[in-house]
């Protein structure tokens, strides 16, 4: 099958969002840019290391400070039970074009934009680089952010983590309504 590769450079819209109830959610990243839309499955720990890191990447270049990281994430919390607001909602159709398996993310200097690259899962298991003029490789789905975009899609992101379950104070697994098996508490249902 032939490469497909979806780059974003100026995209009206880039955001993580779910399809689910907390316990049992599908999580997705969706880029638009004129009548292109784009949706990739992802996992919730992806969704959470990408707001993270693109804050790290923020705070290193300058372009957002400690002080607001703090505010993002005070937000995070006054939001945590909300699921998505109008700016994280999934835009459809809502079609799966690949599960992601690699996420790399990187800041260009001549451009002040963070980027976001992700390609599917490998069958084999490794992922080597490709050029982008190469016919056969991996699909790439490649958005590019300003500051600004990116800061809103990290806060929104984690905000998007949290609103899920609840985690155990002790062994900060979720927790279900009928309680879980805690390993910190021996076993005991909490």
């Amino acid at each position: 099958m032939a490469r497909r590769l979806f780059v974003f450079d100026q995209p009206d819209r880039f955001t993580a969002g779910v399809v689910g109830e907390p316990g049992d959610r599908a999580f997705y990243l969706q880029a638009r840019q004129g009548g292109a839309l784009v949706t990739v499955g992802l996992e919730k720990s992806q969704v959470a290391a990408l707001a993270q890191r693109i804050g790290e990447v923020l705070v290193a270049v300058g372009e957002a400070d400690a002080g607001g990281v703090a505010a993002g994430k005070e937000a995070v919390e006054r939001t945590r039970a909300e699921r998505t607001g109008a700016d994280g909602a999934l835009e459809t159709p809502l079609v799966e074009l690949f599960r992601v398996g690699v996420l790399a993310l990187g800041w260009e200097p001549e451009t002040a934009s963070v980027f976001v690259e992700a390609r599917p899962v490998s069958e084999d298991g490794e992922y080597p680089e490709v050029a982008d003029d190469d016919p056969e490789g991996p699909d790439l789905l490649r958005v590019r952010l300003d500051g600004d975009g990116a800061r809103r899609f990290a806060i929104r992101a984690a905000a998007l983590v949290a609103a899920g379950r609840p985690a155990c104070p002790f062994c900060g697994q979720p927790l279900d309504p009928a309680g879980h098996f805690c390993p910190r508490m021996n076993g005991h249902l909490n």
